[in-house]
């Protein structure tokens, strides 16, 4: 009998009632089989207090699916059911994936270019503070965010959280061994609300930034964390797991072995594979990211020329999550200028990466966006929207840079779908030609200028007049259409872009 229905790549959850005695998180062992045709999917179950377990599938395919649980409880063995499954909705485009190497796209193919922010302890706030992050998340551009598990302890962020991670024992303290219920669930409410904003969550399961414990707690405990974070958490389409916030600080907890278990717990608990990585703190202690169980590369450094480097180094996709962020504390790391990361924006995803955005500006209240989320006071958020709309009105899948490091302008990348297009980005560089050509003869080019801080794009103007090249004679033109010898007239002016496209 059919129970119920669910869109593809949606959430099929499935209540049980079994024993409240004793340690249910560590006595009682569920999972389920989900079965259509030959195929089965292995999905952990979890306990979600008050005598309730729960399983949760995300359907990768139409039709009917049936499961059957599996568990050492008799209550809750051999418990089976039936649904069905229909298309996804329209703004559901299913979990994202890494592809062509370098880059991301969700499930259905629809390509997925990271423009993502930080607001670690948004979750540990009030509820109408984060209503009010929601809530500028719809106007903002942003399609990833990070976010702890864990409420962090840190200069700004000093509140109490809303919830204890895990029920408070008879002496007052946390029972690392036992979750609350009722701070996963409000998380993974959050999760789903990021969801429907189609706003990826980068969960970060560790960070050092703690005055409750829970970053010293045993091995076993952490492992059986993480198996739980994955039970919870895996069935959502829109999760990334981010295994730490700059790793490296733990080390001395959390030696390099236990590390790689955390990811093997993933792959054995998150049926769905969604994408893993970990992130350093010390520049010197970037992870090994060429491991085959950590998907792309998730970074924090201000050299973001060296995006390259770091993609040749690794084979994988490049995400820069920290290259420094716009604000005025004291910290140097959160005081530059929106001019600055916008610039950085630019010249990562324009050597192949991705990065990644923070706002730190000075409150009275400590109401900083990268700590508490809220809302947005600064400047560079608007530029990284107008820079994430234009690749995307481009039908660009991924940058991938032509030049070599040093060379000018520094950089030059191919990205749309069809090949006919290239992104020239000159940064601090102000020249008054661009004349470097383009490799193929015989085609006619369409030029625009693009001015990343004022948010314009300029039209091709011909120019009569030709201006000599140093090395090469062709016409210069303005924008407009020119064979592949020509070369551009610019205002010589800073953080200027230009998009070379193929007549057609």
């Amino acid at each position: 009998m059919i129970s119920a229905s669910v869109e593809k790549w949606g959430v099929f959850e499935t209540s049980l009632e079994g024993p409240s005695s004793g340690n249910p998180y560590r006595d009682v062992e569920l999972d389920a089989l989900f079965i259509q045709k030959s195929r089965e999917i292995r999905v952990p179950g979890f306990y979600d207090g008050d005598g309730v377990y729960r399983i949760r599938f995300m359907p990768d395919t139409e039709g009917e699916w049936t499961y059957r649980t599996r568990s050492n409880c008799a209550e809750l063995d051999g418990q089976s059911g039936a649904f069905q499954v229909g298309p996804a909705g329209a703004a559901n485009h299913g979990p994202v994936r890494v592809r062509d190497k370098f880059h991301f796209a969700h499930a259905d193919g629809t390509p997925f270019l990271s423009f993502g922010t930080t607001c670690y302890a948004w979750t540990h706030q009030p509820l109408e503070m984060q209503a009010q992050t929601l809530e500028t998340l719809k106007q903002a551009r942003f399609n990833k965010i990070r976010m702890g598990v864990f409420p962090k302890d840190y200069p700004y962020n000093t509140n109490e959280p809303l919830h204890r991670c895990f029920e408070t024992g008879a002496d007052g303290s946390q029972d690392f061994d036992r979750f609350n219920p009722a701070h996963f669930r409000h998380f993974e409410r959050q999760v789903a609300a990021l969801c429907d904003l189609g706003i990826e969550a980068d969960i970060i399961l560790f960070h050092p930034y703690d005055r409750w414990g829970y970053s010293d707690m045993s091995a076993e405990q952490d492992y059986r964390y993480v198996a739980y974070l994955a039970a919870r958490l895996s069935a959502y389409r829109n999760v990334w797991w981010a295994l730490a916030n700059e790793y490296d600080f733990l080390l001395d907890t959390k030696p390099m072995e236990q590390w790689d278990r955390y990811f093997h717990i993933l792959e054995e608990n998150d049926p769905y594979q969604h994408l893993r990585s970990i992130h350093n703190g010390e520049a010197t202690m970037n992870f090994n990211h060429r491991k085959p169980w950590v998907t792309h590369v998730c970074i924090q450094n201000p050299d973001v020329k060296r995006t390259q480097e770091w993609r040749d180094a690794y084979g994988k996709p490049v995400v820069n999550d920290e290259p420094e962020y716009e604000g005025d504390i004291v910290q140097s790391w959160g005081n530059l200028s929106a001019q600055e990361l916008v610039h950085r924006f630019w010249l990562t995803v324009t050597r192949g990466g991705y990065a990644g955005h923070g706002e730190t500006y000075s409150h009275p209240d400590d109401l900083i966006w990268w700590a508490k989320g809220g809302e947005l006071r600064g400047e560079a958020w608007k530029r990284i929207g107008f820079l994430r709309d234009l690749l995307e009105k481009d039908d660009v899948t991924g940058l991938d840079p032509l030049g070599k490091f040093g060379s000018f302008p520094w950089t030059r990348v191919s990205g749309a779908s069809d090949g006919r297009t290239r992104y020239i980005y000159l940064g601090e560089h102000q020249p008054i030609v661009w004349s470097t050509g383009l490799p193929t003869e015989g085609d006619d080019y369409e030029v625009d200028i693009i001015d990343t801080w004022n948010m314009t794009v300029t039209p091709a103007r011909k120019v009569e007049a030709p201006i000599p090249h140093p090395t090469r004679h062709g016409s210069i033109v303005r924008g407009g259409k020119a064979d592949a010898a020509f070369g551009v007239e610019l205002p010589g002016q800073p953080y200027l872009a230009l998009r070379v496209r193929r007549s057609r």
